[in-house]
């Protein structure tokens, strides 16, 4: 498993992989706000994330018809990106996970919720997974209410998932800070 092998890492490789992977992060941010800047109008006031949650296949359709060649190019290129950026994203917070885990549960008896723990990243990395496959039907004129049903479930699931694991890091990382002191 992912956390066996980062558990083999020398300390210093583990500040260096940490590091790779909070550059690639910004990095990448940065190019998905890029992207999301050609997508943001009166109907789709929160970009990609209005399409991801359109629920229904008119809203889908709205939110495509009001977007310009520009726009839907830069849609698909977002959502290419985006299957290299849940890589990212989804590695960097398991990698946060499994350091406060290590510092947490130094104990046997909690394996198996370290593992689940340390899980939850990329089980929300399949769930965009498939949201941006249906995303990229919709964009590509598969205009079917199961595509827009498809993104809005799995794209809840991604966000509900992801809330769950910045709440652990935010509030694991603040027991670390307060046992230090």
């Amino acid at each position: 498993m992912f956390e066996n092998y980062i558990q083999n890492f020398s300390v210093k490789n583990k500040k260096i992989f940490s590091f790779l992977l909070l550059i690639l992060l910004v990095l990448s941010v940065f190019v998905m706000r890029y992207f999301d800047s050609f997508l943001i109008n009166k109907i789709s006031k929160n970009g990609i994330v209005s399409f991801e949650l359109a629920k229904e296949l008119s809203n889908s359709v709205e939110i495509i018809n009001k977007w310009d060649s520009t726009a839907r190019l830069a849609a698909g290129i977002s959502l290419g990106f985006d299957f290299l950026f849940l890589i990212i994203y989804s590695s960097f917070l398991a990698m946060l996970i499994f350091k406060i885990n290590n510092h947490l549960f130094l104990k046997s008896k909690y394996t198996y919720f370290k593992n689940v723990s340390f899980l939850l990243p990329f089980i929300a990395a399949f769930f965009d997974i498939i949201e941006n496959v249906a995303l990229v039907k919709l964009l590509l004129g598969d205009l079917q209410q199961r595509w827009s049903s498809l993104a809005f479930y799995s794209a809840a699931i991604k966000f509900g998932i992801l809330a769950i694991v910045v709440c652990y890091i935010v509030t694991g990382g603040l027991i670390l800070i307060f046992k230090k002191k």
